[in-house]
């Protein structure tokens, strides 16, 4: 099904994309900066699961950013739609697939540790998984990577540090910090937000781990940047809300949009 999916793009588009980048809840814009797209509904190739959840438009965009040759999945598939966990990293195997070994990811994230606020971007630089689950579990497709990837520096070192510099050069703070992967789709309890505290969790979402996990399996680079939606349960007196998740991610898009202009051009080999 991943060659199925493969043909049917390439027959859309010749692109031969350097990076790729998925992007998270409202925070589709990116793609519309792209020159000589050529966007493809999932729904048009083989094998994609549809992205169900709100504010992830659900389409493939080939162009071009600033002259670097990108693949954008614009929004993506989660565990809690009820998918098997295979389904959701489909898009990463097909851009693996497709030649990307660098993927930089975006997500939607409650922010645990002080002085995280609403707004601000987090690059991730490890991650707890508590989803329960792996995409690597079952039989191992030898094709896909070995059997027991090596995840010591599953948030490639060197691409953090372009990362830093880029924000630098846009006067933008870039803190790092550590993403607990939970199962949702419920948001997290005030008492499973003080556990995630414990282990050592900064921010918590419901994405982007099953994802690396299938990429660094296929040897393909990560870099994830996490945008704060709102402070996590327990730490704010409103309700969360995820009108109001959408709402932070599309004010923030412009800055997100150009610290990944600002980044992309590193990103080539």
């Amino acid at each position: 099904m991943l060659d199925d999916a493969v043909r049917a793009i390439r027959a859309r588009s010749s692109l031969q994309p350097a990076a790729g980048v998925v992007l998270g809840s409202g925070l589709g814009g990116l793609a519309d900066a792209l020159d000589g797209a050529v966007e493809i509904p999932y729904a048009e190739l083989p094998g994609w699961p549809e992205a169900t959840a709100v504010g992830h438009a659900g389409t493939l965009v080939l162009g071009t950013l600033d002259g670097v040759p990108v693949a954008v999945l614009r929004g993506r598939a989660h565990l809690y739609e009820g998918l098997p966990p295979e389904k959701v990293v489909f898009g990463v195997r097909v851009l693996g697939r497709l030649g990307v070994r660098t993927l930089v990811l975006t997500n939607a994230v409650g922010g645990i540790r002080d002085g995280l606020q609403p707004g601000q971007l987090v690059l991730v630089s490890d991650h707890l998984n508590l989803q329960g689950s792996s995409p690597l579990v079952g039989p191992n497709d030898d094709a896909l990577g070995p059997r027991f990837p090596d995840l010591s520096d599953a948030y490639d070192p060197v691409l953090r540090d372009a990362a830093r510099s880029a924000a630098r050069r846009l006067g933008l703070e870039l803190p790092e910090g550590v993403y607990a992967a939970w199962l949702g789709p419920a948001f997290e309890t005030p008492a499973e937000i003080r556990m995630i505290r414990t282990l050592g969790g900064d921010v918590v979402g419901m994405s982007l781990v099953p994802e690396v996990l299938a990429a660094r399996h296929m040897g393909i680079r990560c870099l994830a940047l996490s945008l704060v939606t709102n402070r996590a349960a327990g730490l704010q007196d409103e309700a969360i809300d995820h009108e109001a998740v959408l709402a932070v991610g599309a004010q923030a898009q412009q800055t997100l949009t150009a610290l990944l202009r600002g980044l992309l051009p590193t990103l080539r080999s």
